[in-house]
C-alpha cells in the first residue's frame, strides 16, 4: 500500500521556489464522504455518492441560473497535496512519469478539476455526483461544463478561426 507523501522508487522531488500570491480566493468548501486520501476515489464516478458544494457569501448570488445545467466543472485547491514532485510512479513499480502527464493530485499548483452531475440546489449548497476530493477541500470556481455550454455573449472574430 502506498503511504501519503512518500517518495516511491523512480520518483523525484525538487525544491520548489517560494510561493507567490496568485490572488486566489476560496469561494466555498466541498463536502465529501472521504477524510483520507487513501480512501478517496482516483476519479469521480457519475454514480458516486452525492457530495455537497457549499458556496460562501458574498458569492451565493453568483449561483443564479446554475440549475439550467446538468453538468458543471468544479475547480478546487488540493490543499493537502505535495507540490514538489516532478517525476511520479503511479503504479508504484519504479517506472516514473512526468507530473504533467498524469492526473495525480501532487502538482506544483495543486488545482483539481472534476466534471460533476448537478443533482440539485439547496440555497447556497449544490448537490453533485462525481467528486474525487477530500472532505473540506477549498472551492476555487464553478463553471458550466464546456461542451454543453453555448456562449451567451455575441461572437467575436477568434470564435471562427480554424487551422
Amino acid at each position: 500500500m502506498v503511504r501519503e507523501n512518500e517518495i516511491r522508487k523512480g520518483e523525484r522531488a525538487v525544491e520548489a521556489p517560494p510561493a507567490t500570491d496568485a490572488g486566489l480566493v476560496f469561494i466555498g468548501r466541498i463536502h465529501t464522504p472521504w477524510t483520507s486520501r487513501m480512501a478517496t476515489p482516483r476519479q469521480g464516478r457519475r454514480d458516486g455518492p452525492i457530495c455537497r458544494i457549499e458556496v460562501f457569501e458574498p458569492w451565493v448570488e453568483a449561483l443564479a441560473n446554475i440549475e439550467e445545467f446538468e453538468e458543471l466543472e468544479v475547480l478546487y485547491w488540493l490543499h493537502l497535496s505535495r507540490r514538489d514532485l516532478v517525476l511520479q510512479s503511479p503504479a508504484n513499480d519504479g517506472s516514473a512519469r512526468g507530473t504533467f502527464s498524469i492526473r495525480s493530485p501532487a502538482r506544483p499548483n495543486p488545482i483539481g478539476t472534476s466534471i460533476v452531475g448537478l443533482v440539485g440546489r439547496e440555497g447556497n449548497v449544490l448537490l453533485v455526483r462525481g467528486m474525487d476530493c477530500l472532505d473540506g477541500t477549498p472551492l476555487l470556481d464553478l463553471k458550466p461544463e464546456r461542451t454543453g455550454f453555448t456562449p451567451i455573449a455575441p461572437p467575436q472574430p477568434g470564435d471562427f478561426e480554424v487551422g
